[in-house]
């Protein structure tokens, strides 16, 4: 048996506003936007790179959830971005106005800085160290 986590369901306040962000600020590509009625929408993106992992934007549909958006992992790191060329996306990163929590810094898996989506999910943009 082969099985993957084909995506992860990311809750959004609007489908627009967070497509514009992902695509904008983190240059996400749009996957597939299908609408499947009463204003609820299929919304897949994923990162710029190789790998089948994608997010599922889920419009918040009551309080509860609502309560949840940008608290999904309770303040915690939520999701793990990973990069080949850490200077380079975080020199972009910020010029595109994403907002980082801390300075880089190097860790023994690699060089990591916490980021914010336009929630405040937090993020690690990470360039992991290669494993010799």
């Amino acid at each position: 048996m082969k099985q993957s986590i084909g995506a992860v369901s990311l809750l959004v306040r609007d489908y627009d506003e967070a497509i514009s962000f992902f695509t904008g600020k983190l240059r996400f590509r749009l996957v597939e936007d299908t609408p499947l009625g009463a204003g609820v929408r299929w919304v897949l993106i994923e990162a710029p790179g190789p790998g089948p992992t994608r997010l599922l934007l889920a419009r918040a549909k009551n309080r509860e959830e609502l309560a949840a958006v940008g608290r999904q992992a309770g303040g915690r790191v939520f999701l793990f971005l990973n990069t080949d060329d850490f200077a380079r996306d975080h020199r972009e990163m910020v010029a595109r106005g994403v907002r980082f929590a801390e300075e880089p810094r190097d860790e023994a898996y690699g060089t990591v800085a916490v980021f914010e989506d336009l929630y405040g999910n937090k993020w690690d943009l990470i360039m992991p160290r290669t494993l010799g």
